[in-house]
């Protein structure tokens, strides 16, 4: 349940090849055992793609791949983190000092994000310190969230450390708002479904009030996720912002269009509320208030009757002050119709009709259309990869996360899983001029987990 806390389950670490490791590698590091170790799932998007800042529902489910920590409370008031990935350097810091540096996404930053989220949210200035050895097997940069998984940890390792208790949903709205310091405008869905998800179902997460409800998928199907082996970071590249920002200018303009008081506007979502009408009118007044060539700042401004300073400092975020074009009608084109797709999935997923595994593949094609031209947030491996995904079985393929590189996600019937497994890594990761590293590969049919912490009973 949303109300509750994080499950914490004592467990025979013996018994857990990968919790005794991780035992071990700490003692060795850090000459000591862990208290207590936390676990937060990477998820994967099924549908709703770069909706849920904008304000909308989206359908993800948490995937196996995890963050795992160790813990260890210490006297002193020094963290210290380490990473059983040598290409993750060790790092030191004083916990009464949290420093976190906008300009560098490294792995570390994102593990103090989740510190002060927690930090702040009971402002306490003095922490205890810790040990933590951080443990992870989603792949990075791929769109499953490593980076989000890390911050949720981190921010149930600090609340377990201070022996406080909130409820999942406190957790995930604390663990989206500090993601934020380091410099990523997200919406909150993958805080969420981190600690929202629970095993063997999807969730339709809703925004403002955050909740979550089951959603069942079919039986007869696999979700299979691939990744396209290029990586993007989020946080290092403007691409992610600057959609936010055209999301944002969209409903602003859509909402002055209709009279409404758009300086108070931030997300498309509010638009349709303020007018209470369905989201295919919202296409409509899309279709007759914005236009599809890109809107340059000094269209923008005489749109809304504002100077350029006032949109530079108002409106925009200090990363997209310095863009020249926008495209406002495609943005929102997206939004809206992903917004109606994401509904139309539960729907099907409640009815259950025959052809369900058709339709629901439909409205992951249409969705990964939509990501592809309106949204622009693909790239041509991802498109080639979907593309093979289809032609070996897949009632439906789509990429799944921010975009611009990372996996895909693709529906197939359960009885072709075996041969699409076997025909998508020959067509795309056996390529002949061996161009993907095999550490980078990764095809794998996924099941919904949920995040934990564990107490050692031996």
């Amino acid at each position: 349940m949303a109300t509750e806390s994080p499950a914490t389950r004592r467990v025979q670490v013996a018994e857990h090849p990968r919790l005794l490791k991780l035992k071990e590698m700490f003692n060795s590091k850090f000459g000591s055992i862990p208290k207590f170790y936390v676990r937060a799932p990477g998820r994967v998007n099924i549908i709703g793609e770069h909706i849920d800042y904008c304000g909308y529902s989206v359908l993800p489910m948490a995937v196996e791949q995890d963050v795992l920590i160790a813990v260890e409370p210490v006297k002193t008031y020094t963290l210290q983190l380490a990473n059983t990935n040598p290409l993750y350097p060790d790092f030191s810091t004083s916990a009464n000092n949290i420093q976190i540096d906008k300009t560098k996404p490294l792995w570390h930053n994102y593990f103090l994000c989740g510190v002060k989220g927690i930090q702040e949210h009971f402002g306490l200035s003095n922490l205890t310190g810790m040990n933590c050895l951080v443990d992870g097997n989603i792949p990075p940069s791929s769109g499953l969230s490593s980076s989000s998984a890390l911050v949720c940890c981190a921010g149930l390792v600090t609340l377990t450390v201070l022996g406080r208790n909130l409820s999942k949903v406190e957790l995930a709205e604390i663990c989206a708002k500090s993601e934020r310091y380091i410099g990523t405008e997200g919406g909150g869905m993958d805080q969420s479904i981190s600690f929202l998800a629970e095993e063997g179902t999807a969730k339709l997460i809703e925004f403002s009030p955050l909740r979550a409800t089951d959603v069942k998928l079919p039986s007869g199907a696999v979700f299979v996720i691939a990744n396209s082996c290029v990586e993007m970071n989020k946080a290092a590249t403007s691409h992610f912002n600057i959609r936010v920002m055209e999301c944002r200018l969209a409903a602003k303009l859509l909402a002055k269009y209709k009279s409404l008081q758009w300086d108070k506007v931030l997300r498309l979502e509010e638009v349709q509320a303020k007018l209470g009408i369905s989201l295919e009118e919202m296409l409509l007044v899309t279709e007759d208030a914005l236009h599809p060539e890109p809107y340059n700042p000094e269209e923008i401004c005489r749109c809304l009757g504002i100077s350029l300073e006032e949109l530079r400092t108002q409106i925009l975020s200090p990363n997209t002050q310095e863009v020249l074009i926008f495209k406002l009608y495609q943005r929102a084109k997206h939004v809206y119709s992903e917004a109606a797709r994401v509904l139309q999935f539960k729907k099907i997923c409640e009815e259950a009709p025959e052809d369900m595994v058709q339709l629901l593949g439909e409205l992951m094609n249409q969705s990964h259309m939509s990501c592809r031209d309106m949204y622009e947030c693909s790239c041509p491996e991802l498109d080639q990869l979907v593309d093979i995904c289809r032609k070996f079985g897949a009632q439906g393929s789509r990429l799944t996360g921010a975009g611009w590189g990372g996996c895909t996600v693709s529906i197939v019937p359960a009885d072709k899983l075996p041969s699409f497994l076997a025909n998508v890594h020959k067509a795309y990761y056996q390529r002949s001029d061996g161009s993907l590293a095999p550490e980078k590969q990764s095809l794998f049919a996924t099941k919904p987990g949920a995040s934990e912490r564990y107490e050692d009973n031996t």
